[in-house]
């Protein structure tokens, strides 16, 4: 392989994982902007101008606590369990495609650290060793309610992912690709997938609160039964990487609900652009357009979080498989009678 080519890839993972944790850290703000805003009251304002050093202020916090171990005979388990749920978090975003392309020093650069034929399996197969970490670390906590909360975490995970899958086939259907890169370029103007596959969308979204342990579907940290659930015996940056990987999860979320859904980073009137105003302001403003679908998300999973109320465990997994993945059976087998009836979208 070119060396110019992995130099170009290193730079180009680096600055995709600092963006992740810079959106991961920054969510942590916004979360608690949005509550205030829903509450009618101000928020962090202290640090910085408007709360901006917040989060630097709590990374501090978090790397000056004590460091401590609980009286666990799985001290390598416990302490791999919040780094395993971390590189998770931060793998799947390898086959994200953050835009078309940019011409820079004499070359086009792909804005995708790897186009692999099977994205789509790679990041089901990496989000489903997710469930390990939170496993592992409530197992190894040696605490019976962070062990319990893994147990919530791990079946309710399990569960989604059927029915996350399941709305995804209808997709693959239509698409007839399993590379992100070719959904992305297939939604070209506004043929975006969700006026195609309004039900997939919507069981996808459902899903994908479920899979990232947020408000309803927060079982796993029901402060009011569990403590702080499967972190309960963490501190720490260990607890400070569990947190993280939250958000940046919840990020790595939206950018797929972007991409498979919403376009990507196309928008209507992309092709005029480029030829007008050239390759690279058009695929700038792309970039822009597809972190603008991100942040909408983003703010949609905090809105969800302080305005509905949390499940009960048993109306929980009743959803995941007494409807959703029926529905989504369903959304398959409509979906393969119009491909046969009208040959394609």
């Amino acid at each position: 392989m070119d060396s110019a080519i992995i130099i170009e890839k290193g730079i180009f993972i680096v600055i995709i994982f600092a963006i992740t944790m810079v959106m991961a850290m920054y969510s942590t703000l916004a979360e608690r902007k949005v509550a205030a805003w829903l509450q009618d009251r101000i928020g962090p304002n202290r640090a910085g101008k408007g709360g901006l050093l917040q989060p630097l202020a709590d990374g501090l916090k978090l790397f000056s606590k004590e460091e401590f171990l609980p009286n666990t005979p799985n001290k390598f388990l416990f302490i791999i369990g919040p780094a395993i749920s971390m590189s998770v978090a931060l793998m799947t975003s390898a086959v994200i495609p953050w835009g078309d392309k940019l011409h820079l020093f004499g070359r086009d650069v792909i804005l995708q650290a790897t186009d692999i034929d099977v994205a789509i399996l790679y990041v089901f197969g990496v989000l489903s060793v997710g469930v390990y970490g939170i496993m592992i670390g409530g197992w190894a906590s040696n605490n019976k309610f962070s062990l319990m909360s893994a147990m919530r975490a791990a079946s309710q995970m399990i569960s989604y992912e059927v029915a996350m899958g399941l709305s995804i086939i209808a997709l693959l259907m239509m698409t007839e690709t399993l590379s992100l890169r070719e959904i992305s370029a297939q939604q070209s103007g506004m043929h975006w997938n969700v006026f195609y596959q309004p039900i997939g969308f919507i069981i996808f979204l459902v899903c994908s609160f479920a899979e990232t342990n947020r408000t309803p579907f927060d079982l796993a940290e029901c402060e009011a039964e569990l403590i702080g659930g499967y972190h309960t015996e963490y501190s720490s940056m260990r607890m400070g990487f569990y947190l993280f990987a939250e958000y940046a999860s919840m990020f790595i979320s939206s950018t797929i609900l972007s991409v498979l859904y919403f376009g990507g980073y196309n928008y209507p009137g992309m092709q005029w652009a480029v030829e007008n105003w050239g390759v690279n302001p058009a695929n700038v403003i792309g970039i822009l357009v597809l972190f603008a679908k991100i942040c909408f998300f983003i703010f949609f999973f905090m809105w969800v979080r302080w305005t509905i109320p949390r499940f009960r465990y048993d109306q929980l997994m009743r959803l995941g498989w007494k409807y959703l993945i029926p529905i989504a059976i369903a959304n398959i087998i409509v979906t393969g009678i119009v491909i046969l009836l009208f040959d394609g979208r």
